[in-house]
C-alpha cells in the first residue's frame, strides 16, 4: 500500500498556550489559523496552513518538548523570519547547509525543534 502523500504534522505545546502559539506560527512564521472541521471542534488543537502545509497544534496536559524529532519548512526570506524571532526572543542556531538549502533551526516558545530550510540556488 503506497503513501500517497502527507497531510499534516502535529506538534504538542502546553494546555493554555494557544496565544503565545499563534504569535510565534501566525505573527512570526506566517501560518494562517483555520477553523476546525465541525466533527473536530471538540478536540483541543489549533490548526494553520501555509500554502499546501497543513499544522495542527495539539494542547497536551503532560507536554514535554520535542528537542530531537522535528518538521523541515520550506521558507522564503530566511533572514526576515530570524530577525523576527530574535525580536521575541526566540533562540535558533544553523545547522549544516546542503543539497542548495540553508538550514536553521528555531525554537518554538515551548521548545519544541523546527527546521527551516531556504534555497540558495
Amino acid at each position: 500500500m503506497p503513501i500517497l502523500s502527507l497531510d499534516h504534522v502535529q506538534i504538542a505545546i502546553p494546555v493554555a498556550s494557544e496565544n503565545r502559539a499563534r504569535a510565534f506560527y501566525a505573527g512570526i512564521l506566517g501560518f494562517t489559523e483555520i477553523e476546525k472541521p465541525p466533527q473536530m471542534a471538540e478536540r483541543k488543537s489549533i490548526w494553520f496552513v501555509a500554502g499546501a502545509v497543513n499544522l495542527h497544534l495539539g494542547l497536551e496536559p503532560d507536554f514535554h518538548p520535542a528537542k530531537r524529532a522535528h518538521p523541515a519548512f520550506v521558507v522564503e526570506v530566511l533572514d526576515a523570519i530570524l530577525t523576527a524571532c530574535d525580536r521575541a526572543g526566540i533562540s535558533h542556531k544553523p545547522d549544516t547547509s546542503f543539497n542548495d538549502f540553508r538550514r536553521v533551526h528555531v525554537f518554538d516558545p515551548f521548545g519544541n525543534r523546527l527546521e527551516l530550510m531556504e534555497r540558495t540556488a
